[in-house]
C-alpha cells in the first residue's frame, strides 16, 4: 500500500524583533508569550504589536491561565511558578525546585486549575542528558512528583482526559491518563518519531492531531510537522533557515496556527543571542479550545 502523502504548508511573517520565544498561547483574544532573552512576557494584538505584560528575573518559561483569570509563568532559573492575578502584582505562587533536575521549562494549566510543568532534567552544556519528572501542582498549591522518567520533557496539550507531553530528547510524544483528581497515570508512548525529530512546543488540533515543532533542526528538516496517534506524519510546515521552536492555534475560530522561530545556533542561545519571530499559517485544521 502506498504511503500517504504529506501535505506541505507555507506560513507568513506576524511579529519580527524578539529574541527566544517560548511557550505561545492563545487567551482572550490575544496571543501571549514567553521571552527568554529580554525576560519579559509578551501579549501580541493581532496585527503583530506588541506590549510586555511582566518582566521575569529568572527567565520566564512555560505560560498558563488559572480559571480567575491569572497568569501563571515558569521562573526558569529558580525552578518556580508565579502568579500575577488580574490586575495586580506578580507573587510567589509555588516552589518544584525539589523535584527538577535542572532549569524549569514548558507548563500547561488545565481548565480546572490543575498545573504540570516539566524542567530540563540536567545543565544543558554541562551535563549528559538525564531524564525527568514532570511536576504537579493541584488547584490547593500542593506539588508532587509525577511518576515517569521523561526524557526532556518540553510542551504539552490535553485532550480530554489525556495529557499529551513532547520528549525532545526521547523523540517521541508520550501519553499519561489524567485522573479525577488531577494526578497523571499509565503513561504510554503516544506517537514515536524518528531519530532525527525532536518535539518541543506543541499544540492539538480538532481532529486529534498534534502539530510538533521540530527543535534544533538543520535544512528543510527544521520546521512544524503534524502527527497522529500511532506515528503518522500528515503535514509539514518547513522553516529554513531558522529553529522551530513552539506553536499554537489562535484568531478569532483558532483556525490560525501561530509559529514561533529563532535564527540561532547552540554557542549562540547559550551567549543570549537569538532573532525570534511569530509567524501564521493557515493549515485547515482548527485547535481545541482549553487544550493548552
Amino acid at each position: 500500500m502506498p504511503e500517504s502523502r504529506v501535505r506541505e504548508h507555507t506560513w507568513q511573517p506576524f511579529s519580527t524583533g524578539h529574541g527566544f520565544l517560548e511557550a505561545p498561547r492563545w487567551y482572550e483574544g490575544s496571543l501571549w508569550a514567553s521571552d527568554f532573552i529580554s525576560r519579559e512576557v509578551i501579549r501580541f494584538s493581532p496585527d503583530g504589536e506588541h506590549d510586555t505584560i511582566m518582566k521575569i528575573a529568572g527567565m520566564p518559561a512555560g505560560l498558563g491561565f488559572l480559571p480567575d483569570g491569572s497568569i501563571l509563568v515558569v521562573s526558569s532559573e529558580d525552578r518556580r511558578v508565579l502568579r500575577r492575578r488580574p490586575h495586580g502584582e506578580l507573587e510567589f505562587y509555588a516552589d518544584f525546585a525539589h523535584i527538577a533536575g535542572g532549569r524549569g521549562n514548558d507548563m500547561i494549566v488545565t481548565s480546572a486549575g490543575h498545573c504540570y510543568v516539566g524542567n530540563f532534567g540536567f545543565e544543558r552544556g554541562k551535563d549528559e542528558p538525564r531524564s525527568a519528572r514532570l511536576t504537579h501542582i493541584d488547584p490547593e498549591r500542593r506539588v508532587n512528583p509525577v511518576e515517569g522518567e521523561l526524557m526532556f520533557p518540553n510542551g504539552m496539550v490535553v485532550d480530554g482526559e489525556t495529557l499529551i507531553v513532547a520528549e525532545t530528547y526521547g523523540h517521541r510524544l508520550t501519553a499519561f491518563r489524567i485522573d479525577n483528581d488531577g494526578r497523571l497515570i499509565r503513561s504510554h508512548v503516544w506517537a514515536q518519531l524518528g531519530d532525527d525529530q525532536r518535539p518541543d512546543g506543541i499544540a492539538l488540533d480538532s481532529d486529534g492531531g498534534v502539530w510538533y515543532a521540530n527543535a534544533q533542526a538543520a535544512g528543510d528538516t527544521s520546521g512544524f510537522y503534524r502527527v497522529e496517534e500511532g506515528g503518522r506524519i500528515t503535514d509539514r510546515i518547513v522553516m529554513d533557515g531558522a529553529w522551530a521552536v513552539a506553536c499554537t492555534f489562535g484568531g478569532e475560530d483558532l483556525s490560525e496556527l501561530y509559529v514561533i522561530g529563532a535564527r540561532t545556533s547552540l554557542e549562540e542561545f547559550y551567549a543570549g543571542r537569538s532573532d525570534g519571530f511569530v509567524g501564521r499559517a493557515n493549515v485547515g485544521r482548527r485547535g481545541v479550545s482549553g487544550s493548552q
